[in-house]
Parts: structure tokens; sequence; C-alpha cells
């Protein structure tokens, strides 16, 4: 893993400006320099070229995405980027259309990926830790952090990516502890890039 596409994620809002999230984007960014590896980055905030664009998810061997969790999943602009990256992408050069052959059209839906790396998420949330894994809280009645995720590991899975352990910072605009989520962070990154 020497190649790594870091995408900043976070839309700005007057009530939440992206400051935690381009703080963990500075650390990974920095981290990964440390190691030696080769960085590209994109920032929703920022115009980026399709074409461009797919070219980096070609030349990653890891793709790292920072992103707060709004309203269940990534931001409008992220979002949008997906939308607009990977559709050219499932064109041939990211995947072969979504898998499904003439011989076989009812069969290896989603399966069509033409790439081989692998991506870690990192995530802000609102939610506290306990709101995920616990059946007792019912808003999300039991599920996990990837389970609420699953369409992002999906959006991956579709090119043939591999997913890494996710990252979560909980509870960060009412009850931040960022000191400790920086350190855990750096925690995560270690263990997952030795």
């Amino acid at each position: 893993m020497k190649n790594i596409f870091i995408i900043n994620g976070h839309q700005k809002y007057p009530f939440s400006e992206g400051k935690l999230n381009s703080s963990l984007i500075e650390k990974a960014e920095k981290f990964f320099n440390n190691k030696g590896f080769s960085v590209k980055k994109t920032t929703m905030e920022d115009n980026y070229d399709i074409n461009e664009e797919i070219e980096k998810f070609k030349w990653a061997d890891v793709v790292f995405f920072q992103t707060p969790l709004n309203w269940m999943g990534v931001s409008w602009s992220f979002k949008k980027y997906i939308d607009e990256v990977f559709s050219m992408g499932m064109m041939g050069e990211m995947s072969d259309g979504d898998g499904r052959s003439k011989e076989a059209p009812k069969k290896n839906y989603g399966l069509g990926g033409k790439l081989n790396g692998k991506y870690m998420m990192s995530v802000t949330a609102n939610a506290p830790k306990e709101a995920f894994n616990n059946p007792n809280e019912t808003f999300f009645n039991g599920i996990s952090e990837d389970d609420l995720l699953k369409p992002m590991h999906l959006n991956f899975k579709w090119f043939g990516f591999e997913t890494m352990p996710t990252f979560m910072a909980y509870d960060v605009m009412k009850n931040p502890e960022i000191e400790s989520d920086f350190k855990r962070f750096e925690e995560h990154l270690t263990t997952n890039f030795k």
C-alpha cells in the first residue's frame, strides 16, 4: 500500500464549519507522508474534474475518506461527487457496468469491479457511541456503525475495493472528546497501516 487517495467529504454549514474533519484529514495526511506514502487529495468544497478523480481511484492502493454523518449518510456534496464520479467510472474505467452479462443477466449484480485497492472510512457523528450495537436504543435498534454505513460499503465494493476497519468519532457536537478522538485516530491508523 503506497498510494493513498484522501477525500474530505465535509460540507460546510454555519453550525458546522468542518474543523474536526479538516483536523482529522491533516493528521491522516501527516501520518501517511511520514510513512512514505504518496498522497493525493480531493475536498468537496473544491472544484474537481471527473476524469481526474477516476484516475485517482485507479491510482490508489487505499482510498481514505473522512466524512461527517449527515442524516444517516454522507453530505450532499459528497453524494453528488459519488453520483458523478462513480457513474462515469462504471462505464468501463472502474467497473464493467454492473457485473452482469448477456449470458447470465440475473447473476453477479454489483460484481463488475476492476479495481483491487482498499478503503477506510473515518466518520464524525453527533450520535453517542452508546446509540449503536444496543437493541435497547430504539432509534438504531441495535445496528452497528457499519450497518448504518452499508450504502458506502456497497459503493466501494461495487468497484472491487476491500474494506478496512472504520473509525468513528462520536457525540462531536453535544459531548465532544476531541483529544481522546485524536489519540484513538492515531492508534487506528498505526494499527491498520504498519
